[in-house]
């Protein structure tokens, strides 16, 4: 089921870029470069609706009075460590941003997540959030990011994930019918570790390496 908030994207470069990104044998350094790729042609999506207001401004042989430009600032909110490889391609691509990040970690017994950095100011009412997050699983980690920018206030609200999940992005639509989602492509299953099927392996490993244990 497709939920009402849930956008997929339907561009034959995503779905080709994706396809890439599932490959077991894309290296690390194309995995970062294919995920940068696919959050900017997400983020087209994701900000079409940003305020415009008029900015007049001078070209070599006259005045374009009719310029618009946008005034939006876009507050990204990457849940760590993961969602740092969506970040550039979105500062690249917003002309006004702030960054805040959020480290959760995952209990693998409960699947539940605990927040270990808490980066978010303390007023976010009259903010545009954009969370980041590579992998829309079960949904627990973007349901607890979304909690803690409601309790700051935060209305306007949307993630962004490279893929994700039937299931997920269900409990998101459940839970907060108002946040919109945008990924590049949706799995309809998870196996019983909570990951996605076919999905494309551990994320963050594969941006960053494995972890220190």
């Amino acid at each position: 089921m497709v939920t009402a908030n849930l956008t997929v994207s339907s561009h034959p470069l995503v779905a080709h870029y994706v396809a890439q990104l599932r490959d077991q044998n894309t290296d690390q350094h194309r995995f970062v470069a294919l995920s940068s790729r696919i959050a900017s042609m997400l983020g087209y999506e994701a900000f079409c609706d940003l305020r415009l207001v008029s900015s007049p401004v001078t070209t070599p042989v006259g005045e374009d009075r009719g310029a618009q430009m946008i005034a939006d600032e876009v507050v990204l909110v990457p849940i760590l460590r993961a969602g740092l490889a969506l970040i550039p391609a979105l500062q690249d691509l917003l002309p006004h941003t702030r960054l805040c990040s959020v480290g959760l970690r995952r209990n693998e017994e409960t699947l539940q997540p605990s927040v270990y950095l808490d980066g978010l100011p303390d007023d976010l009412s009259e903010s545009i959030i954009a969370i980041c997050d590579p992998m829309l699983a079960t949904g627990g980690s973007l349901l607890k990011v979304i909690e803690m920018v409601k309790e700051r206030g935060a209305t306007d609200i949307r993630a962004i994930c490279l893929i994700g999940s039937t299931p997920g992005s269900q409990a998101i639509y459940d839970a907060h019918p108002d946040v919109r989602v945008f990924v590049g492509a949706i799995d309809e299953v998870l196996n019983e570790h909570g990951y996605m099927i076919p999905g494309l392996g551990d994320a963050g490993d594969r941006l960053f390496g494995p972890q220190s244990h």
